[in-house]
């Protein structure tokens, strides 16, 4: 098996790309999937989030308000790292579960936004980054996801700089090309991951003490 850490900026494309590696036959293991379930009501991962930052960031249905904690959070570098501190382990403990159950010969796709400033890249075989310019970054959220450039910036902000992805990427996709070229992109990419998960599976294990 071959654990892949996937990661990019905030509107870089790492959504498309880790679509197109399902595609290809990828195991996909979503770390924002993930954070999402490891703090649904009635889990310890939302206690904790509500012990933190108080009832102000539940909704009226006892569910978490996300719009109301970014806006606590991704402004204040502090209350980034509490909640970072929160949900990391949780999703950390989920994601290898998933993994343990992944065939011997696996591409394992673990998408992760904040692999670069949470300092992951160890626990990959792998970093895969995708990389965009951030004016197309801006662009994709204001266009896109509706964001004010205000608040796209802060959430451009408050992540790693591209420079700092770029620098623990050891295979780099560049999401500034139309849709075509990057399928082509993401299709050398997997044969190349193909190729270490077959070679990874040759490799005869070392003997348990």
């Amino acid at each position: 098996m071959l654990s892949v850490g996937l990661t990019g900026g905030i509107g870089a494309g790492k959504s498309e790309v880790s679509r197109l590696l399902v595609e290809c036959g990828a195991v996909l293991i979503d770390a924002d999937r993930i954070a999402r379930e490891v703090v649904e009501p009635g889990t310890p991962g939302l206690e904790a989030v509500v012990a933190a930052f108080g009832e102000e960031v539940l909704a009226g249905d006892g569910s978490l308000d996300r719009p109301r904690l970014g806006s606590l959070v991704f402004a204040d570098p502090e209350k980034l790292a509490v909640l970072n501190s929160i949900v990391h382990p949780l999703v950390g403990a989920r994601s290898r579960e998933l993994e343990a159950a992944a065939a011997e010969d696996a591409v394992v796709v673990h998408d992760v936004p904040l692999l670069t400033e949470n300092g992951l890249a160890p626990l990959y075989d792998v970093v895969v980054v995708v990389d965009a310019d951030p004016a197309t970054q801006l662009g994709r959220l204001v266009r896109l996801r509706g964001m004010t450039e205000g608040d796209a910036r802060a959430r451009m902000a408050a992540q790693a700089t591209r420079e700092q992805r770029r620098a623990i990427a050891d295979i780099v996709i560049d999401n500034d090309v139309p849709l075509e070229e990057l399928r082509r992109r993401v299709k050398e990419v997997w044969a190349e991951l193909t190729r270490r998960a077959q070679a990874s599976a040759r490799t005869p294990r070392p003997p348990q003490e």
